[in-house]
């Protein structure tokens, strides 16, 4: 691990599969003043004015059927995202540019106001962070995320949010409003709860005891809250999650989730390289159990199977989250909320 690019994931730029000629990344070194690491590779926020910010899915596997991402990519620089791929729309690379390049998307809460003023918008739960993490450290700054939350307090549109990121507590004003109405819950994402693996891993991101800290914060407070144990990967940290979700139980999560990782497109090459070069030790047996969840490829795109798995790994890893969410959790469930508090103009006060 000697040349490993500290505080960052990927350690190269995969080809972009849409260009017919390749971005080659200028390393320019640079700090970065935050309680993340420093990292030698300098981040590049790009403004862009979009079109359009509510994205709608019709896939079965996902719980959401709307969703809200200000920022595309990500500079919390998991690994194992499966968004790193969408990023070559954009004319980059899923690798380093994911996490290094963030496109922001500046008139987000302006294309919200439009949308929820819009006689033909039918109210529905909004998930934000669908796709990149809607208060990773770009939130700090431009506070996308905090002006569409008060954008939905104010015409009382349903939200859900999953984030791994403790900066939601600055939120906690606007998410207790919304809590009060049941409009609002939130996901807590932890993946570990080795700090090595974990820094390794999701090398910006804040540790699992302040997420767990987060959690309980948001409990207190009145806001539903859970736990996303994802991705599960293999001789990794699937053995970890009786304890994780144990420990979120401990601070007040009512319900927990997961996926089991996938490696589409450009994330296959760079987990794997990433896997031998941190783990070398038990690389193949990882590649091959993951494998073995998805019909013998590491590339997994069927709907009903491609978050859940198949197979004997699959099978051992659903029926431990089973079995840690009958223990911790069989006296709690996630709360449904609510569209009927919906209003078109908008006609109430922030805080009313």
């Amino acid at each position: 691990m000697g040349n490993f690019k500290k505080g960052r994931g990927a350690q190269f730029n995969t080809a972009n599969s849409f260009a017919a000629h390749q971005y080659v990344p200028d390393e320019t070194l640079a700090s970065y003043e935050d309680e993340f690491p420093a990292t030698t590779l300098k981040t590049q926020f790009l403004e862009e004015t979009a079109k359009q910010i509510i994205s709608h899915t019709t896939s079965p596997d996902v719980g959401f059927w709307a969703s809200i991402n200000p920022y595309q990519g990500c500079e919390h620089g998991c690994i194992y995202c499966y968004a790193r791929p969408s990023h070559e729309y954009w004319g980059f690379s899923a690798g380093l540019d994911f996490e290094s390049k963030i496109m922001v998307k500046k008139n987000a809460p302006d294309l919200l106001d439009k949308q929820f003023k819009a006689r033909s918008y039918k109210p529905v739960v909004i998930h934000f962070s669908g796709n990149t993490d809607c208060y990773q450290p770009a939130e700090r700054t431009y506070q996308l995320t905090r002006r569409m939350l008060a954008l939905c307090l104010q015409y009382r549109n349903p939200v859900s949010i999953i984030t791994k990121n403790a900066l939601i507590l600055r939120d906690l004003d606007i998410l207790q409003a919304l809590a009060k109405l049941n409009l609002v819950s939130v996901a807590i994402s932890i993946t570990t709860l080795n700090e090595r693996l974990r820094t390794l891993m999701e090398p910006r991101t804040v540790t699992a005891a302040q997420r767990f800290k987060t959690m309980l914060t948001l409990h207190q407070a009145g806001v539903p809250v859970g736990i996303m144990t994802a991705p599960i990967i293999p001789s990794l940290n699937d053995h970890e999650i009786p304890k994780m979700i144990e420990r979120a139980a401990e601070n007040g999560a009512c319900w927990s989730a997961y996926t089991i990782v996938r490696l589409n497109g450009a994330l296959g090459p760079l987990f794997t390289d990433w896997l031998k070069q941190t783990f070398p030790d038990r690389a193949d047996r990882v590649l091959n159990q993951i494998a073995d969840c998805h019909g013998g490829q590491l590339n997994d795109s069927r709907f009903k199977t491609r978050m859940s798995g198949e197979g004997h790994y699959a099978q051992q890893i659903a029926q431990m989250h089973r079995i840690g969410c009958l223990k911790y959790l069989s006296d709690r469930q996630a709360p449904e909320l609510t569209t009927a508090l919906f209003r078109p103009a908008g006609q109430i006060g922030l805080f009313e």
